[in-house]
């Protein structure tokens, strides 16, 4: 996990997992499993270790254990948030991962992964601003939703911290850039000047997508018809305006 922490609850606590993930881990539901697992264990061999040190038991069964019949551990909840652009197409639960025969599946224990994804956060809602603002532009730049950007931030500022977050998150270089060089005048990003960056890089990002689409395209329809290799790498070096070279990696990726 990459962080841990104990929240109260009364005069109790709820331990928190927290997993920051920028691709799709096709184990996720087994290491939060596994992570919970060892939670528990600790908290259990601590409770242990002090009932056997007092020697608190009350019957042989308890002793056995080492736990006392009114003995509990505390609740481990672990949240996986996922900042990748794509929708998570993995597991969600540990009976996902698995291959189960339909008369079986009564009999096996499933382990539920709880998933907060950036791309599909919009029904959410945080009591921390800042938080509320990273989820809420980086997924207006996953949808590539500049207008909503132009029209809810174009008159506001945020923090140069902010700023860096989000762009790290996004992979933004230009929006780290911007970030960065505001710290000197005041450590606060103008949403105005910023959103042509991104919306530029959007545009540029479209462009390659694009372009990678047809070349990929245009390979396969080569391939459909039993064009020679050779045949295809001059086409698609004449459509693109590729060199040799990069014809050539493309073909080696979608032949």
């Amino acid at each position: 996990m990459d962080v841990v922490k104990k929240t109260a609850y009364g005069v109790d606590f709820v331990i928190w997992g927290l997993e920051n993930q920028e691709k799709v881990h096709y184990a996720m539901p087994l290491r939060h499993m596994i992570g919970d697992s060892f939670s528990y264990m600790k908290e259990y061999n601590e409770i242990a270790a002090r009932n056997k040190k007092d020697k608190n038991f009350a019957s042989s069964d308890e002793f056995l254990s080492n736990l006392r019949k009114t003995d509990r551990l505390h609740p481990v909840i672990s949240l996986c948030v996922y900042y990748g652009e794509k929708e998570w197409d993995g597991p969600f639960t540990l009976t996902d991962m698995l291959e189960v025969p339909d008369k079986l599946k009564i009999l096996v224990s499933d382990y539920k992964m709880n998933l907060l994804q950036i791309r599909d956060s919009e029904s959410l809602s945080f009591h921390d601003s800042d938080v509320d603002t990273v989820f809420d532009v980086s997924r207006s730049i996953y949808e590539r939703n500049y207008d909503k950007i132009n029209t809810v931030y174009r008159h506001k500022s945020i923090s140069s911290e902010l700023g860096v977050v989000i762009g790290a998150i996004t992979e933004s270089q230009k929006l780290i850039d911007h970030a960065l060089a505001s710290e000197g005048k005041g450590g606060q990003v103008n949403m105005c000047s910023a959103l042509e960056e991104l919306e530029q890089q959007g545009i540029q990002k479209g462009i390659q997508e694009g372009m990678q689409q047809g070349i990929a395209a245009n390979i396969r329809t080569c391939k459909t018809f039993h064009i020679s290799k050779e045949a295809a790498v001059k086409n698609i070096m004449k459509e693109f305006a590729l060199s040799e070279e990069e014809a050539n990696e493309y073909m080696k990726k979608y032949w």
